[in-house]
């Protein structure tokens, strides 16, 4: 087998892995400013990555749960399989919010 890619004695995954404690940091800096109802929808790209937080919207939070907004139907479907994995995302990074559950809106049926 091939060797990891590696960027001088670093290797790729333990960079990243640190590149991902920075941003969490950073992330919890900015909800310590931010109101309760406002810190999860700050946090929102950094728990479901770039690309997908483009495309969709936190629409509110209530009772454990936080809403979203997405594309369509199809997108619905696709991130309701990461669900859970936004759930871990959200406990770890925002603890404070008891996020249960990330229920996603097409944005057509709202």
């Amino acid at each position: 087998t091939a060797a990891p890619f590696t960027i001088g004695r670093m290797s790729r995954p333990a960079e990243l892995q640190s590149a991902r404690t920075s941003l969490e940091a950073i992330a919890a800096d900015l909800v310590r400013s931010a109101g309760p109802d406002e810190a999860p929808g700050l946090v929102w790209p950094l728990v479901c990555g770039a690309a997908v937080g483009a495309r969709t919207r936190v629409l509110g939070y209530a009772q454990g749960i936080l809403r979203v907004e997405v594309p369509d139907s199809t997108w619905r479907a696709q991130l309701g399989a990461f669900a859970p994995q936004y759930v871990k995302s959200f406990a770890r990074i925002l603890p404070a919010a008891g996020i249960e559950r990330v229920e996603f809106v097409a944005a057509a049926t709202r």
